[in-house]
């Protein structure tokens, strides 16, 4: 008997040890650190805060869109947007975009780190500078940099002969007195003497009529409709002020969203 008894007492014991060494790892369990999950195949990041400017490396068109590789000078970056066209060594200006990360291309059959989805690119073109994001945007800005004060737009069109649209105005009256005609239509017969496509989603044209000093002879219109350098177009739209798109885009006096046609 004393045996089973010292047999008994042994069996518990060891259970009891058993149940405390459980009982002290199991807290350790709970406290160990989670493993961080992998990422997605495709994962979206925060937008870009800013927008950049560089020089293209490297494109391709796949699946309606094109891919631009651009060397910032600091960085390279991967951007695309519906097609457009660019070529290797084009100054271009990235505006702020979505950044996918760990983006698998199946139509390219390539993986990318990132890639910075926008609406558009600006393409500067072989006459821009590849250089900050105001100066390329600048190229299709009547603004001259961050100081407020209009630039000119040297041009070839002939400007003579231009008639004022019926109940319209000309380039010179619109800049004498923006203030009172913000938010109004606008009519105006003028020449285009600057044409840029599809940039921020807008085509941009530069018109003149012959009036306007320096500074105060081009107006910047945004529209869907095309049209050629040197064309005579009645432009009807409403006159914005003070305009600031961000990244160098900004307009003392804008013509927005105008029907434009070609006469």
């Amino acid at each position: 008997m004393k045996h089973l008894v010292i047999l008994l007492f042994s069996a518990s014991l060891v259970v009891g040890l058993a149940g405390c060494q459980n009982e002290k790892s199991q807290p350790v369990e709970q406290k160990a650190a989670p493993q961080a999950a992998a990422p997605a195949a495709s994962q979206p990041a925060a937008p870009a805060t800013m927008g950049q400017s560089g020089t293209v490396t490297e494109t391709m068109d796949a699946g309606g869109y094109t891919y631009v590789q651009v060397d910032t000078g600091s960085e390279t970056i991967w951007a695309a947007a519906p097609k457009f066209a660019v070529k290797v060594g084009d100054p271009v200006v990235v505006p702020q975009g979505m950044a996918m990360q760990n983006y698998h291309s199946k139509t390219l059959d390539r993986d990318f780190s990132v890639v910075y989805f926008v609406d558009s690119v600006l393409v500067g073109g072989a006459d821009a500078a590849a250089a900050p994001a105001t100066m390329a945007a600048d190229k299709i800005n009547p603004m001259q940099g961050s100081t407020g004060a209009p630039k000119v737009i040297e041009t070839d069109v002939d400007l003579s002969g231009i008639e004022v649209a019926a109940g319209g105005k000309t380039v010179q009256q619109i800049y004498e007195d923006p203030a009172s005609l913000a938010g109004k239509n606008i009519k105006i017969r003028a020449k285009v003497v600057k044409f840029n496509a599809g940039i921020m989603g807008k085509n941009w044209l530069h018109i003149q009529d012959g009036t306007g000093a320096e500074g105060t002879n081009d107006l910047a219109v945004t529209t869907d409709a095309t049209a050629n350098i040197g064309d005579t177009v009645l432009v009807d739209g409403t006159l914005v002020t003070d305009k600031d798109f961000g990244y160098g885009y900004k307009y003392a006096v804008l013509i927005e969203d105008a029907k434009v046609t070609v006469e």
